[in-house]
């Protein structure tokens, strides 16, 4: 069973931890002169850019993700637009770890958070992040609570790669 909740301060090292699982199944997709997504002295990737906001924010919303207890993901919500400026909800990141893919678990999870948190939605999706493009059109569209799914292209200055735009109704 899959349950979402908001992760607590003392949380935030869990989601630290899983943050740096979520950096690495990225570097994959970094091409090899890049200098991003390098290990650091101690083996790690640091410190994830502004992770303090999601507990200082009152619109941003750290979420653990878990099967039955234990912890098999996290998302971070928060306001940022893909297109410049602000949206009232907007999938900042979201993991689901390797071990727990195709099995439903992370669809469910979208389900869980877009019924926890209704309003008009952003979800963008790197340009070469082909398993996410797989996925994102098909959990937006499951979630019974969902209408008016627009798929927009960022504009190459803010984003590039697609932009799902949704309204996601209260208590469905």
């Amino acid at each position: 069973m899959i349950s979402v909740r908001s992760a607590s301060r003392p949380q935030k090292t869990l989601i630290d931890g899983l943050l740096q699982f979520y950096v690495y199944d990225f570097s994959e997709m970094e091409p090899p002169d890049s200098d991003r997504f390098e290990f650091d002295e101690n083996g790690g990737f640091g410190p994830f850019p502004d992770i303090d906001d999601y507990w200082r924010n009152e619109q941003f919303h750290p979420l653990l993700i878990r099967e039955q207890e234990k912890p098999v993901g996290f998302a971070l919500l928060n306001t940022h637009s893909h297109r410049g400026g602000r949206v009232e909800r907007n999938m900042g990141e979201f993991f689901v770890a390797r071990k727990h893919r195709r099995r439903g678990f992370a669809a469910e999870a979208v389900r869980q958070i877009l019924s926890l948190y209704p309003g008009q939605w952003e979800i963008a999706v790197a340009e070469q992040n082909m398993a996410a493009k797989a996925f994102w059109p098909r959990a937006i569209a499951s979630a019974p609570n969902v209408s008016r799914i627009d798929r927009l292209e960022g504009d190459g200055e803010h984003w590039r790669g697609p932009i799902w735009s949704f309204y996601a109704a209260e208590g469905e």
